[in-house]
């Protein structure tokens, strides 16, 4: 996608507003500015959006009750509810959590947190893909686990865990499951009825809608208690006004991921799949990692010999094409990914790895400049 004549290739990162959601969120400020916590008439207009855009984020993911969903600030927020307000409630029944080396910080980091009050967390390796096995997870289940948290899908190379079957070993041994599906909603199908997951994060900045707008979904009987105090809002698990603007962005993106999900998923496949065939052929020493079959469909994470991560990513900044590291940056140095070493690349190859990862925008023609600067870069041209 060209914004301001630049190509965009970094949509797990964040992706940019659609004019329906841009619309809509400008029409909430002036429209409907209430407190949806008020009685009278701006309220319940307020109120109204919420209504509207909680059943339309609800539809996106299967979700036959609107009421299971939580709205949050994002998906960071999500995390943190779903994992500290899971052992908040299930406490007295044990202390043990279950997740992987390969999480998002905000599972990684609030794991950490639960540690420090006295959870036991076990956190379970992956295979060359990134991909965690059920079995593991069966055999890492003991007297005392309640929680399991697993990604849907990876964000640094796309990777898609086996949810279904992992929700089906925490159901046989009684422990509630939790996936992080921030990446993956809007880009493939999500049922949370198939799935089997008990609770499901999911962010709206990851399709199209605003920053600030997430939500966490529950089933219901699903018992989870609030990490923040101040208010009854969103039934009482996340006081605090909510974010009716953004909110009413979320529910329009929602709508629209929904509509065109299946023509998206299917052109950014052979866009991604076009882009590592160039690739491949023009600079024959690239690494791919993760899994471009069983992956997500606009994903593409790849090493370049000789080069830094953040070098590299710069270098094509200058050339008016924006990607990702997938990792974490600090000024002057990028720590080599997390994700990578764990799925046992080389630290070297690890630190070269480029992310791409393409929106609705993207064009053959973007791709046909992309791999020319790649070819040049490294000297292949």
């Amino acid at each position: 996608m060209k914004e301001h004549g630049r190509i965009y290739l970094d949509h797990n990162a964040t992706t940019p507003p659609l004019p329906e959601v841009t619309t809509a969120v400008a029409r909430a400020m002036t429209e409907s500015w209430g407190n949806p916590s008020t009685l009278y008439a701006s309220g319940r207009q307020a109120r109204e959006v919420l209504n509207v855009a909680r059943t339309k984020v609800a539809a996106l993911i299967g979700a036959a009750d609107p009421s299971e969903l939580t709205f949050t600030s994002g998906g960071t927020e999500g995390d943190n509810l779903a994992l500290a307000g899971a052992c908040q409630a299930l406490a007295n029944r044990g202390d043990h959590v279950i997740t992987s080396i390969t999480e998002h910080k905000a599972v990684l980091e609030t794991c950490a947190a639960l540690e420090g009050r006295g959870f036991r967390v076990t956190y379970l390796p992956v295979d060359g893909t990134g991909r965690v096995h059920p079995d593991a997870v069966r055999r890492a289940i003991r007297p005392g686990t309640i929680l399991v948290s697993l990604m849907l899908a990876n964000n640094e190379v796309g990777t898609i865990n086996p949810v279904v079957e992992i929700s089906g070993v925490c159901r046989d041994a009684g422990v509630l499951f939790h996936t992080d599906a921030v990446q993956g909603v809007g880009k493939i199908p999500v049922d949370v009825g198939t799935l089997g997951a008990d609770l499901l994060t999911l962010s709206a900045h990851k399709f199209g809608g605003p920053r600030g707008a997430g939500a966490l979904w529950s089933r219901s009987g699903t018992r989870i208690l609030p990490v923040l105090r101040g208010g009854a809002q969103e039934h009482g698990l996340r006081p605090g006004t909510e974010n009716v603007p953004a909110i009413h962005g979320f529910g329009a993106a929602a709508e629209l991921a929904g509509r065109t999900l299946a023509e998206r998923t299917q052109r950014l496949r052979l866009l991604r799949d076009l882009l590592w065939e160039r690739i491949r052929r023009e600079i024959p020493q690239a690494h791919v990692h993760g899994d471009l079959v069983n992956g997500l469909p606009n994903v593409l994470n790849v090493s370049f010999p000789a080069w830094d991560a953040e070098e590299m990513v710069l270098a094509l900044d200058r050339e008016g094409i924006e990607a990702g590291t997938g990792s974490a940056c600090s000024t002057g140095k990028t720590e080599p990914s997390h994700v990578l070493l764990a799925m046992g690349v080389p630290p070297d190859e690890a630190a070269g790895a480029i992310r791409f990862s393409l929106g609705r925008g993207n064009t053959n023609e973007d791709i046909d400049t992309v791999v020319n600067v790649l070819a040049r870069l490294c000297g292949c041209s």
